[in-house]
């Protein structure tokens, strides 16, 4: 009888360990998302963080609104507070760039700035609730 229960128990555990493994690297793997946009032009919308193909990939959310400022750029911080200026958000023809691949150089990502080249200001911030480390 105690053996019976045991061997119960052992198919048990080799049947619920693959899925507590598997809830636990899918969590691993999930994307860490920002809270909203806010600033003097750019509120509401998030940026999404995603590892794909090796590369870091910030994107920002579907109810982003582009500010209407002459010359927004991507911004990221990072934890030292060293601010890097990266591509633009408008391109020719209308056209949006709405993720952007992180450089190598970067080590770690803890906001992310819409910021107007021309007019030298941040036109929205959205921060992680912890620093992304780009390892």
């Amino acid at each position: 009888m105690a053996r019976r229960r045991s061997i119960r128990s052992l198919c048990i555990a080799l049947v619920l360990a693959p899925v507590v493994f598997g809830l636990s690297v899918s969590a691993s793997f999930a994307a860490d998302v920002t809270a909203p946009f806010a600033g003097k032009a750019v509120n509401g919308g998030t940026v999404t963080h995603e590892h794909q193909g090796g590369k870091h990939v910030l994107m920002v959310s579907t109810d982003f609104q582009v500010p209407g400022s002459p010359d927004p750029h991507w911004q990221v911080v990072d934890s030292k507070g060293t601010v890097y200026l990266l591509d633009r958000l408008k391109l020719k023809d209308d056209k949006i760039n709405r993720s952007i691949t992180l450089p190598a150089y970067i080590s770690d990502v803890a906001k992310v700035q819409m910021w107007c080249a021309w007019a030298e200001v941040v036109l929205g911030e959205a921060s992680f609730a912890t620093p992304i480390a780009m390892k």
